[in-house]
């Protein structure tokens, strides 16, 4: 067989697991509880693993990488920013969000919580949470799913929407079937699968130029090698601004505001699984984030031709049909870790999806239309919701030159922004209330979309202006509104204040 037909093998081997596994815990889906976090019964190795496999999606093998290979080792200082976000996030938010979730009529969404948390019996906060969700996470979704048929493109050679179609299905299908309990699981396989890819096509690549990283970034184009290897200049060699430094670090304050991603913290069956969690997390991420700078770097020093024009986000791609259908030849093995990556794209788009289900379901359609609905009726409609975020997602996903990478970083900020500061203060200031959260979260996003997506100055955006990333100015906004409205309205209700002391001190 020739290396497309290998390729072909794996991919269609991986992809039939894991709508298997969506049709074997489709089964076990009997309440909205069970489909949304999985009966709070997730082990320390899949917590871990699909809370991070579901955060770094696409990005972490395709933009990240793609962003290094084009501009050098100055956009590595995203990675850090994540890393350092990642760390807190386990250390600091997953036990308290975990007991206040259950402390607060066992919540199963973070816009149930905050409506729990704040008493909000007009669901203002309930609903404002739930449209955020939506907006953000269809733009997520969006990236995953051009990740995707980028992929496919660059493997099989076939047009960018049949590929974008072909990966639009199988998840749709595995997460439609099977709910939490099928992502996390597929979650599990794919973050291990991502790893090890990783780990063994960057050193493969880096044995093959034996070692001369160098010679190969000067063979590339590359006239200040020791400038592009430097974290503190940028792609031209010129010294880093100080703008871009803290732009890329506040990447890692999105952290605390990722619903896919805190979601995990509130499955996890007890604090001892919870504890072992971190420590596969911590690790996962530290590696993961470090590799992909590598594979930029060692990308640009591989590769014979320059990718440029967004095909610098293929760099990964292109490392591995290089390495496995021209240097070493074991086509078959290339088409496993070319299902590495697959398994980004899905792990985040199958989470989004979920979590986007909830929002509409949960939140919107029993916490403000229909209270009395049952059980099956609320995963009826979160399995439509599905469907009908992941065809909007697609249609987002159409333009085959969308960048990975920008549609990301929106997603991102606007995330992060809404619901970051409001996390952090439910979980850590007694004296947050209503007026505040709502402020939060409502300022947090509107920020955001004034930042990147309305002109205001001749006819660009703040964003493009200033150069600063929207979701500092978003959180910073966010944090600040939520303490002052909460100082000049009035306190939170005894019973507020009561479980907020009763989760600090564990009392449960």
């Amino acid at each position: 067989m020739g290396n497309t037909e290998w390729f072909l093998v794996a991919f269609v081997c991986y992809l039939i697991i894991m709508v298997v596994i969506g049709a074997i815990y489709a089964r076990q889906n009997t309440n909205s509880e069970d489909f949304f976090l999985g009966g709070r019964k997730l082990t320390g190795w899949v917590a871990a693993m699909s809370a991070q496999a579901s955060d770094m999606s696409g990005w972490l093998l395709m933009g990240l990488p793609g962003s290094v290979y084009a501009l050098g080792t100055g956009q590595a200082w995203i990675a850090i920013g994540l890393l350092i976000g990642t760390v807190i996030n386990w250390l600091v938010i997953s036990k308290r969000l975990r007991r206040y979730t259950i402390a607060a009529n066992n919540s199963l969404t973070i816009p149930r919580f905050f409506e729990n948390r704040f008493e909000d019996e007009k669901k203002v906060l309930l609903g404002a949470s739930s449209i955020v969700i939506v907006i953000f996470f269809l733009v997520y979704t969006a990236s995953a799913l051009a990740s995707g048929g980028k992929l496919f493109n660059s493997v099989f050679g076939i047009d960018y929407h049949v590929a974008l179609t072909i990966g639009a299905v199988v998840i749709l299908a595995y997460t439609f079937m099977g709910g939490f309990l099928a992502v996390c699981t597929t979650d599990l396989v794919q973050g291990l699968l991502m790893l090890v890819a990783l780990l063994l096509v960057p050193i493969l690549a880096y044995g093959l130029i034996s070692g001369d990283i160098a010679g190969g970034l000067a063979s590339a184009g590359i006239v200040s090698t020791s400038g592009y290897l430097d974290i503190m200049k940028d792609g031209n060699g010129d010294p880093i601004t100080f703008v871009s430094i803290i732009s890329q670090l506040a990447w890692g304050l999105g952290y605390c505001g990722m619903p896919h991603v805190l979601v995990r913290f509130m499955a996890v069956k007890d604090e001892k699984e919870l504890n072992k969690s971190k420590v596969i997390a911590i690790v996962w991420v530290v590696l993961s984030l470090a590799l992909a700078v590598v594979i930029g770097v060692v990308g640009r020093a591989y590769l014979p031709e320059i990718l440029t024009d967004g095909a610098e986000e293929k760099v990964f791609i292109e490392m591995i049909l290089k390495v496995f259908t021209q240097d070493i030849r074991v086509p078959l093995l290339g088409g496993l870790f070319l299902c590495g990556i697959l398994a980004a794209i899905m792990s985040t788009a199958d989470s989004q999806l979920l979590v986007s289900a909830s929002a509409v379901s949960e939140d919107l359609y029993v916490g403000v239309m229909k209270k009395d609905a049952d059980d099956d009726k609320i995963l009826r409609i979160s399995r439509i919701t599905v469907l009908v975020i992941a065809i909007t997602a697609y249609v987002i996903a159409w333009n085959p030159n969308s960048s990975v990478m920008k549609l990301v970083s929106d997603a991102w900020a606007g995330l992060g922004a809404a619901f970051g500061p409001t996390v952090v203060m439910a979980l850590f200031w007694r004296r947050t209330n209503l007026p505040g959260a709502i402020a939060g979260v409502i300022s947090g996003a509107a920020t955001v979309i004034l930042w990147d997506y309305i002109p205001m100055i001749g006819g660009q955006t703040l964003g493009d202006v200033t150069g600063l990333y929207s979701l500092l100015v978003g959180f910073i906004i966010s944090l600040v509104l939520i303490v002052t409205v909460s100082l000049i309205t009035k306190e939170p209700s005894d019973n507020m204040k009561k479980m907020f002391d009763d989760v600090k001190e564990g009392r449960l």
